[in-house]
């Protein structure tokens, strides 16, 4: 089977690797469509993402969808055609989480992650033809939901978990600032919960126009114009330490702040003065709890079509790649089954 394997900073390449077979408690995938996501890039150009680095070689991707292939023994499904996503989780040991954050499995302190360098041997991701993958990762699409879309089931879930953070979005304004591919995931997201007014802001004019697509009511050209005033919640994604001045001073007072673009791990100029001031909430927002409110979003109607920028086949991950990476894009798909 062919793979799209990292092998060093700047070194990508679509390697012959052998057909794998499932264990007993695995399901074999046949992929079809995965998702670049800014930590594939980051394992591209610079041989690590945060604190994990690339210490072998590694298989990039965790937003994947396709057909199952295969049952593993003991296995009892899903039936081999059935289409389906990948929760790329595993938590490591059975460290019990305390009382104040039960359930939120995504702050477990061990987790391996598809396509992931955290760990030595790393966690091979899923930008291969075929994958096996642990039966209980193994979540079934949706009538009427494609593998094209159903490989954004993850960052949708993330943006989902986002939202969620700001509490009850019902009847409030929502600006989103940062439009890349999650900043307008989150544009959905928070329509999707509730929210009556939904702004985004960006540099980047194509980008705001993919923000419009998916559903923001008014678009902010940052660069030229102030973000707007009075803002019940700020959904932060562009990462930015330079733009944490602003957003919090667009939220409203008592309002509250929602940061799911990753901050730099090391020191930094920023604006805190108006988190103390307006008695802002500020949160963090890390992956997802759970992949299932992402695919009954996608069942319910939402849209992630128009993130979409551009489609390559797996034979062509080095362009695909790039182009991700470059000025101009939005969320850059692959073929895995060409």
């Amino acid at each position: 089977m062919r793979s799209v394997v990292v092998h060093g900073p700047g070194d990508l390449r679509v390697d012959e690797r052998p057909d794998p077979a499932p264990a007993a408690g695995e399901v074999l995938v046949a992929m079809e469509w995965g998702g670049i996501c800014g930590s594939d890039i980051s394992y591209w150009r610079h041989g690590a993402s945060g604190t994990a680095t690339l210490r072998h070689p590694l298989v990039l991707g965790h937003e994947v969808a396709g057909r199952v292939a295969a049952l593993g023994p003991g296995v009892e499904g899903p039936e081999p055609g059935t289409p389906v996503t990948v929760h790329p989780a595993t938590l490591v040991g059975d460290r019990e989480l305390p009382c104040r954050i039960a359930g939120r499995t995504n702050l477990h302190p061990r987790v391996r992650y598809f396509g992931s360098a955290a760990f030595d041997p790393h966690t091979d991701g899923g930008f291969s033809q075929l994958r096996c993958v642990p039966a209980d990762q193994v979540r079934t699409l949706p009538d009427g939901v494609g593998t094209a879309h159903g490989a954004l089931a993850e960052p949708l879930a993330v943006a989902l978990h986002a939202a969620g953070r700001a509490g009850d979005l019902v009847g409030r304004t929502v600006l989103v600032n940062g439009a890349g591919p999650i900043g307008c995931l989150a544009v959905a997201a928070v329509r999707h919960r509730g929210a009556a007014t939904v702004l985004a802001a960006d540099l980047d004019p194509g980008s705001l126009a993919v923000a419009r697509a998916m559903g923001a009511d008014e678009v902010v050209d940052a660069s030229a114009a102030p973000l707007p005033d009075e803002v019940d919640v700020v959904v932060e994604a562009s990462g930015a330490p330079s733009a944490l001045g602003p957003v919090l001073r667009a939220c409203v007072r008592g309002g509250t702040v929602v940061q799911v673009g990753n901050l730099p791990g090391a020191p930094v100029p920023a604006v805190l003065g108006d988190l103390v001031t307006r008695e802002i909430t500020w949160v963090g927002s890390f992956r997802f709890v759970e992949i299932a409110d992402a695919l009954d979003a996608l069942a319910g109607g939402v849209d992630v079509g128009p993130v979409v920028s551009h489609r390559f086949d797996l034979a062509d991950a080095g362009e695909a790649m790039a182009v991700a990476a470059a000025p101009g894009s939005s969320k850059v798909m692959l073929r895995l089954d060409r």
